[in-house]
């Protein structure tokens, strides 16, 4: 009797031993032969199109990660339409180039600065306390100038519409005399981003005027601008460029917040120089005029021409003065 029982007990061992091999068999299938290590996060395989993440340890290694299906194309295709972009910009800026003669496309002048330049006392800036400053070069170590216009005889369409498609910014020194008979030039001008600014009413000199004259000049000249153009100027040029204490504080008395003068002053066939290095130097100011065949024998666009070409062939840009001062 003894003898049966121990052959059952070894029958029933051997099954419970089948059925634990079934059972691990089937857990192995499954992918879950043993129990989860608390050490290690148990690995959940992606939903299908889901972004795998891989953990650090678990997995593959990040660079072991394949493509994005479509990203990298997107990619190529945006870089393709940026550069594609790109040339078609230069091939414009070089049509435009061409068709106003010159040699090559004005170089893009800098951001506009986010604050104006901190003015000190230096060989290109004259203070004064309770006057405006008088300012030759404006402060700045990029490879910028300022093209600037004086009096407004010469009122050229297509010396604006060539400043205009060039994208060439121009700071305007307006006297009424010159400009009353069409103040719808300058207005136009100033639709294109121009600023028209004072050089008074009726271009005197005035070192030889006493206070009271020199304040009318300049004042008068604020009120006209600004009922003719619709904004009161901040900058002011006295004629000739000769001033004394009571013109800054005349100027000063109605609203002039500057008074840039000039390092060179530009003429259609040749430039004038201050100093004897013959050479642009960053922030420097040029002087020009609204003048025409009459007194130049040439046009405002071939002025316009030879200030370009000489400003890019020593590798400036032009910027706008009035973003400056």
């Amino acid at each position: 009797m003894r003898r049966i029982q121990g052959r059952g007990a070894g029958v029933r061992a051997g099954v419970r031993t089948g059925l634990l091999a079934t059972v691990c068999l089937c857990a192995v299938a499954a992918g879950c032969a043993g129990p989860a290590d608390p050490a290690r996060p148990a690995v959940v395989p992606p939903a299908p199109g889901a972004v795998p993440v891989v953990e650090h340890g678990v997995g593959r290694p990040p660079e072991a990660l394949p493509a994005l299906p479509g990203l990298a194309r997107k990619e190529e295709e945006a870089g393709t339409e940026a550069v594609a972009r790109r040339e078609s910009e230069t091939r414009a800026a070089l049509e435009t180039a061409h068709r106003w003669g010159l040699e090559a496309p004005p170089l893009k002048a800098p951001p506009r600065p986010a604050t104006r330049p901190v003015l000190a006392q230096s060989q290109g800036v004259k203070l004064k306390e309770g006057r405006p400053p008088v300012v030759y070069r404006v402060p700045t170590d990029e490879k910028v100038v300022f093209l600037t216009v004086d009096d407004g005889s010469e009122k050229d369409p297509e010396f604006s519409r060539m400043a205009d498609e060039l994208g060439i910014p121009l700071s305007t020194y307006v006297s009424d005399y010159l400009a009353r008979e069409n103040y719808g030039y300058f207005r136009d001008l100033h639709a294109q981003g121009v600023e028209i600014n004072n050089h008074t009413i009726n271009h005197r000199n005035l070192k030889v005027l006493g206070y009271d004259a020199q304040r009318d000049e300049i004042c008068r000249q604020q009120d006209q601008l600004e009922k003719q153009i619709g904004v009161r100027p901040r900058l002011f040029r006295p004629p000739y460029g000769e001033y004394n204490d009571d013109t800054l504080r005349a100027a000063a008395s109605c609203g002039v917040q500057a008074v840039p003068l000039w390092n060179e002053e530009a003429f259609p066939d040749h430039m004038e120089w201050r100093y004897d290095d013959r050479k642009l130097h960053p922030g420097d100011i040029i002087l020009t005029h609204f003048r025409g065949t009459d007194l130049w024998k040439a046009s405002m666009p071939d002025l316009l021409r030879k200030v370009v070409n000489d400003v890019t062939a020593q590798g400036f840009a032009l910027g706008r003065l009035d973003d400056y001062l």
